[in-house]
C-alpha cells in the first residue's frame, strides 16, 4: 500500500475502530442497569441528561462557539436537528419500554435487527449498496445472534415484541439520518437525542424518586459519562467515516460482549450456544473489516 493509499484508508479504520469501542462502552449497560435500583425510565433519562452534558462540553472544546442567530432558518434548523434526534430518542425508550413488556432476550434480540433494516433503509435513503460480503456478512450475524439467544429466548407478550422491533427500525434509521448528516456534525442530532429523551423521562422523576447511594451514584455517572455520552461522540464520529450498514455490523458486537461482564462480574456462564453464536459474529465482522480493506486497496491501486 502506497502512502496515499494507507493515507486515504486511515479515516476508514479510525471510523471502524470508534464504532468498536462504541459498542463496547454500549455492551455494559446490561450490568450497570442491575447495579442501579431505579425506575428504568429514570435511569434513561439520567444517564440521558449526563450524555448530553458531554456531548455539548465536547462540542465547545473541539469547535469555536459561534453566536446563536435567532432568526428564521435558525429555528428551522433547531426543528430538523430535533426530528432527526428523534429516531434515537425512541430507540432508547422503546427498548425500555420493550423491557418491560417482554422478556430481556426477546428485547435485544428484536432490537438487533437492527443491520437488516439498515441495509434497507440504507438502500433506499442514501443509495449505499451492499457487496456480496456485506450480504454475506448480515447472514452470519444473523445466525449467530439466533444461536446467542437460542437457550434464552421465551415467549413474550406480542405488544412488548413489537415496541422492541420498533426499536430496531428505529436504530437503524438513527444511523442512516447520522450517516445522512455526515458532512454535518452528526453530534447534534445526538445531543436533540438526549435531550429529549431526558424531557420524556422527567416526568417519571417525580413519580417514582431516586434513592441516592453510593453504588447508584457511580453507576449512573458512568452510564452518563462513558457507555452513554462518550459512546454516542465515539459514534458520531465513526458514522461520519464508514457506512451505515458496517457501523451496524460492528455494533452487534454490543449483545455478544454484554453477558461476557455478566459472567466476569457475578460469574453467570453463558449457554455454549451463545458462546458458539459469538465466535460468529466476531469472525463475520473481521471478515466484512478485511474485505473491506481488501477491495480499497485493490481500488486505490
Amino acid at each position: 500500500m502506497n502512502e496515499k493509499t494507507a493515507g486515504a484508508a486511515a479515516p476508514r479504520l479510525a471510523g471502524q475502530g470508534a464504532i468498536f469501542l462504541c459498542a463496547l462502552l454500549w455492551s455494559t449497560s446490561g450490568l450497570f442497569i442491575k447495579l442501579v435500583d431505579w425506575h428504568p425510565m429514570v435511569i434513561s433519562g439520567g444517564r440521558s441528561i449526563l450524555a448530553a452534558a458531554v456531548l455539548i462540553g465536547l462540542r465547545f472544546i473541539t469547535e469555536k462557539p459561534q453566536k446563536i442567530k435567532l432568526d428564521k432558518d435558525t429555528f428551522k434548523n433547531t426543528l430538523i436537528l430535533a426530528g432527526f434526534g428523534a429516531f434515537y430518542a425512541a430507540t432508547m425508550i422503546l427498548f425500555v419500554i420493550a423491557n418491560k413488556l417482554t422478556t430481556s432476550a426477546n428485547a435485544i434480540l428484536l432490537q438487533y435487527t437492527a443491520p437488516a433494516w439498515t441495509a434497507l433503509i440504507g438502500w433506499f435513503v442514501l443509495r449505499e449498496r451492499l457487496r456480496w460480503e456485506q450480504w454475506f456478512t448480515l447472514g452470519l450475524v444473523t445466525a449467530g445472534m439466533f444461536l446467542v439467544f437460542s437457550n434464552g429466548l421465551a415467549r413474550g407478550s406480542m405488544l412488548g415484541d413489537i415496541i422492541a422491533l420498533l426499536s430496531g427500525i428505529a436504530f437503524a434509521a438513527n444511523a442512516v439520518v447520522l450517516r445522512l448528516s455526515k458532512d454535518g456534525n452528526p453530534a447534534d442530532i445526538l445531543i436533540f437525542s438526549h435531550i429529549i429523551c431526558a424531557l420524556f423521562s422527567l416526568p417519571f422523576f417525580f413519580l417514582y424518586p431516586p434513592t441516592m447511594n453510593t453504588g447508584n451514584t457511580l453507576s449512573i455517572l458512568f452510564m452518563g459519562l462513558f457507555q452513554i455520552g462518550a459512546a454516542s461522540a465515539l459514534f458520531a464520529y465513526g458514522i461520519k467515516r464508514i457506512t451505515a450498514i458496517q457501523a451496524m455490523l460492528i455494533a452487534t458486537i454490543e449483545p455478544v460482549l454484554n453477558p461476557l461482564w455478566v459472567f466476569i462480574v457475578t460469574g453467570e456462564k453463558p449457554a455454549l450456544s451463545a458462546v458458539a453464536g459469538g465466535c460468529i459474529i466476531v469472525a463475520a465482522i473481521i471478515f466484512s473489516a478485511l474485505m473491506s480493506a481488501s477491495r480499497f486497496k485493490s481500488s486505490a491501486a
